[in-house]
């Protein structure tokens, strides 16, 4: 197995913004998780690749959605969190929509690092990591959701989204794995 790691929207504005933001005390208690996992990542020489949301002013998905804007291109609350472990070779990746896949070039990129699975953390499991993981599986690359290196805005939506992929019939395409878990069923 040839693994990347995805760290989705672990970005200023979404961990460091308003105190009252239902995501912003569990992004920031998954930080030191998410480094053992960079750790990890840097010392296999795997593929890292920060997928942070980018949008633009006018941008439908902040028009017509209840999301207050945020992540605004060229600000630095689109940029990764500095507490993260970044190294020099690092991949950040400006999305504009919910999976890193979408309309970037993703694909491209892991497949010239002959990657053939990935390990998908950060923000938030029913939506971008979640979107994320299932279209790393479309593009017929293994994924893993490390599940105590994601949160949700409420625990139980982060529960109930897990729940429902921990024993699917995707298998070992789609699996939801703790950290310790993930890291040795990239080894195997």
């Amino acid at each position: 197995m040839t693994p990347a790691l995805i760290v989705v929207d672990m970005i200023n504005d979404n961990v460091h913004g308003p105190e009252h933001l239902p995501i912003t005390a569990g992004a920031r208690a998954i930080v030191p998780r998410i480094n053992r996992l960079l750790e990890q990542a840097h010392a296999g020489g795997w593929p890292v690749v920060f997928a942070c949301d980018s949008f633009l002013a006018r941008d439908r998905l902040l028009r017509d959605s209840r999301l207050a804007p945020h992540a605004l291109r060229g600000t630095t609350g689109a940029e990764p969190i500095t507490e993260l472990d970044r190294q020099p070779g690092d991949h950040v990746l400006a999305k504009r929509r919910l999976s890193a896949f979408f309309k970037t070039d993703l694909d491209q990129t892991l497949r010239t690092c002959a990657v053939d699975a990935v390990l998908v953390c950060g923000l938030t499991t029913p939506f971008c990591v979640l979107a994320t993981a299932l279209d790393a599986v479309s593009h017929d690359f293994a994924a893993i959701i490390v599940e105590d290196c994601c949160v949700a805005a409420r625990a139980e939506q982060h529960e109930a989204v897990l729940g429902c992929y921990r024993r699917s019939a995707l298998g070992a395409l789609l699996q939801v794995l703790p950290l310790e878990r993930a890291l040795d069923e990239v080894k195997s």
